[in-house]
């Protein structure tokens, strides 16, 4: 199995390392930093990590929850052989001064509709036209 691990961040959770490429952001001043080498696999990982950091900043704001920075780590495999995924992990950080309950109902939240994960859950197809 290979894994590709990446890291997408924003706000005071923005990395500061050398090597992160920073990307305009439409709810964060500063942008949002991703940590990972351009190859097809970290691509892969990196669709469901950016969408999730998205969805955190889009729910907060129409909920009024406070987000001063969110990072998202993942990583995911894929067999040697086969090139068939073999699933994708992740954890959210949020910097937020609301209450932890408030923090933790936003995050279910973003997990039941975050757009790309649901997608990628149900897989689809690819072919060349």
């Amino acid at each position: 199995m290979v894994d590709f691990e990446v890291t997408v961040a924003a706000g005071t959770l923005r990395s500061t390392s050398a090597e992160a490429v920073n990307f305009a952001h439409r709810w964060t001043d500063a942008g949002v930093t991703v940590e990972a080498p351009f190859t097809g696999g970290h691509l892969w990982v990196l669709a469901p990590a950016g969408c999730l950091l998205n969805d955190v900043y889009r729910e907060a704001r129409g909920r009024d929850v406070v987000v001063d920075g969110v990072r998202v780590r993942a990583a995911g495999g894929l067999d040697e052989t086969t090139w068939a995924p073999t699933g994708i992990r992740y954890s959210i950080e949020v910097d937020s001064p609301a209450a932890d309950e408030t923090v933790a109902e936003l995050l279910r939240l973003v997990e039941s509709v975050a757009e790309i994960p649901q997608a990628m859950r149900h897989g689809t197809t690819v072919q060349r036209e």
